[in-house]
């Protein structure tokens, strides 16, 4: 089955908004299994939204429209629909009533204009909104099948989650089903992972072998169609093993076992908690562990020491100290760990500082420390991470989590 997607709105093209749910979208109907052929954005421009559904429509299966769903008057994607359908459009009464018990239970008068919302295109169906009052659409333009969500991150996944990618994999699965694995790996190149699998690339039709970077992690993606679960997970499980004898430890978990969810486990296991003391980052990897749901159990908090002197005053790092070794080295990110670990009362802590540019403090560019602090040990590691500021911060957040596993592996770099 080919998808593809159309984020509309005139703001996405002048850059006042990043257009992040085509990349939201995009890795839902990877790990699906689902062809995404072509991406699209367009303005606020009914002839213009309504060329974009019609062209769509004839090269792909399925279209996913985001955004132009609102109450306002520049709000014209069901517009669109409906005119690339060449149906009218309907209204519900009973969505209208439904928008004024939502307004009314909020104890707040209705504006008139979101009665826009109670409005649809003839023959579409409504996708339930749990999120906010705009609720999506499904129906078929010609062989295609087209749904329309809103374009607000909060509101759009669920209904990505819980209605279209279900319902694509129903349709697409009708004479069998399609079953991804997702090997996660850390510590090598995307290029040098192709290099090491490239025979398995070119090769395997079923499964299928495909690789997606991500904030310096590498997945390996292994998508097999057959007549069921059973018959796909054979099909991909000699393959599979091949893939983690060639990369060994490299394959950290697989599927959803993100790093943050594999170390917060090591941490249940041991009985201790964790912290941070953090100065480039600013908090981003204590953001990424909190992200996961039940992370209170072992996380108890974290010190964004981003200036020498809350560095020396909050976590006690030796003015001496830095003066000798400057803000950007190992005992100065150790000295973090155990301030924090003190301040905190944190069996385990991991530490960052470093240069994210665009100014040197001290270091080159991209030099960023990491440290980490057990009951058993405390290591500390010095690396040169690529790209602009924010490349080196969310890599910097990736190898801290990954030393942290490491750690409580007792897999201690050298």
């Amino acid at each position: 089955m080919i998808v593809e997607t159309l984020a509309v709105g005139t703001e996405l093209l002048l850059g006042q908004i990043v257009n992040s749910n085509a990349a939201e979208i995009g890795s839902r109907l990877a790990d699906a299994g689902l062809d995404h052929y072509h991406q699209a954005v367009v303005g606020d421009n009914l002839a213009r939204i309504t060329a974009a559904i019609t062209a769509a429509t004839t090269r792909a299966d399925a279209l996913i429209i985001t955004g132009g769903i609102g109450p306002t008057r520049d709000d014209i994607t069901r517009e669109a629909i409906a005119a690339a359908a060449g149906v009218p459009l309907e209204f519900s009464d009973d969505y209208a009533d439904h928008l004024r018990r939502w307004w009314g239970e909020r104890g707040r008068q209705m504006p008139e204009t979101n009665l826009r919302q109670a409005r649809y295109p003839a023959g579409a169906e409504l996708i339930a909104n749990p999120k906010g009052t705009a609720p999506g659409l499904r129906m078929r333009v010609g062989g295609c099948r087209v749904f329309a969500v809103p374009g607000v991150p909060a509101e759009m996944l669920p209904m990505v989650d819980e209605d279209i990618i279900p319902t694509l994999l129903a349709e697409h699965d009708a004479t069998g089903v399609m079953v991804s694995r997702v090997l996660r790996t850390w510590g090598e190149s995307e290029s040098r992972v192709d290099e090491m699998l490239s025979d398995l690339f070119l090769g395997s039709a079923n499964p299928t072998v495909a690789y997606l970077a991500s904030a310096a992690e590498i997945k390996v993606r292994l998508t097999a169609r057959a007549a069921d679960r059973a018959g796909a997970l054979a099909l991909i499980t000699p393959v599979e093993e091949e893939v983690r004898r060639r990369l060994g430890a490299r394959v950290f978990g697989a599927d959803d076992r993100t790093v943050e969810r594999i170390l917060l486990e090591q941490l249940g296991e041991r009985g201790w908690s964790i912290g941070t003391a953090e100065s480039a980052t600013g908090g981003m990897v204590a953001a990424a562990i909190t992200a996961v749901a039940g992370a209170s159990a072992a996380f108890v908090g974290s010190v964004v020491a981003y200036h020498r002197a809350v560095k020396e005053a909050a976590l006690g790092v030796p003015a001496g100290l830095i003066d000798t070794n400057g803000i950007v080295s190992e005992p100065v990110a150790l000295a973090m760990c155990q301030g924090a670990a003190t301040v905190l009362g944190a069996d385990v802590v991991v530490a960052t500082t470093g240069a994210a540019g665009p100014e040197p403090h001290g270091a080159a560019v991209g030099t960023m420390v990491i440290a980490v602090r057990t009951p058993e040990d405390a290591r500390a590691r010095t690396l040169m991470m690529p790209g602009d500021r924010e490349r080196v911060r969310t890599y910097t957040v990736t190898a801290a989590l990954h030393h942290v596993r490491l750690a409580l592996s007792g897999e201690w770099w050298v």
